[in-house]
């Protein structure tokens, strides 16, 4: 299957998961020669086939498709900058981790082992007017230690190294903040002690290559 393909199955499950709705929503992926595909702006998820990818250069010229490049297209070149090892990056606004990036700060409480080794921290991102340079600084400082951010007020970002492994990250964070909302409505939820966390961030970090970075986290 070839990236567009693969592209375009996952624009399809974010939007048959309800991950977006309408036009919402944005899915890249970086290609061998260290350009990307992105899919294009005003485009329903859920109807999007290969005529509706754009490529562009790290700079955000397009270079190929006929579509208006998406305006989110600032935060996707961020992350590729900002990381090298980024080959797709899926922003939706899920509603669960939406939800939870409206009453929440700075970080998700730490609950799930599973979590921690494969999504790093949570950082809740300050609210940024979106397509605007004000969103690549407002993740600046979570980019390279986590690979799902939560973005206030707006949706989530999920990084990952296949098309297949950011859309399953997406649905990761997706769960988390529906059991964790659930938890908050049933009684006050068990946290991971500090000890554990230390534990699993050092595990995160030996196997999964997820700086270990315990700033702001406890």
């Amino acid at each position: 299957m070839s990236i567009q393909e693969e592209i375009v199955k996952v624009c399809h499950l974010v939007y048959q998961n309800k991950f977006v709705a309408a036009y919402d929503g944005n899915i890249s992926a970086r290609t061998e020669n260290n350009s990307i595909i992105i899919t294009r702006s005003g485009i329903c998820k859920g109807d999007v086939t290969i005529n509706d990818l754009v490529g562009i250069d790290l700079d955000g010229n397009k270079i190929s498709g006929d579509g208006k490049i998406s305006t989110e297209n600032k935060l996707h070149l961020f992350i590729y900058r900002k990381r090298k090892n980024a080959k797709v990056v899926v922003h939706c606004h899920p509603v669960f981790a939406t939800a939870l990036g409206l009453v929440e700060n700075k970080y998700l409480e730490n609950y799930f082992p599973e979590v921690l080794l494969t999504l790093g921290k949570i950082p809740i991102c300050e609210y940024a007017t979106p397509s605007t340079e004000e969103v690549t600084n407002s993740i600046a400082d979570f980019v390279e230690s986590s690979n799902a951010l939560i973005l206030k007020n707006h949706g989530a970002v999920t990084i990952g190294n296949s098309l297949m492994d950011a859309y399953y990250k997406m649905e990761k964070l997706e769960h988390t903040a529906k059991t964790i909302l659930l938890a908050k409505a049933l009684g006050e939820p068990r946290k991971l002690s500090d000890n554990d966390i230390d534990k699993l961030l050092s595990i995160a970090e030996s196997t999964y290559g997820i700086k270990a970075n315990r700033k702001n986290i406890l």
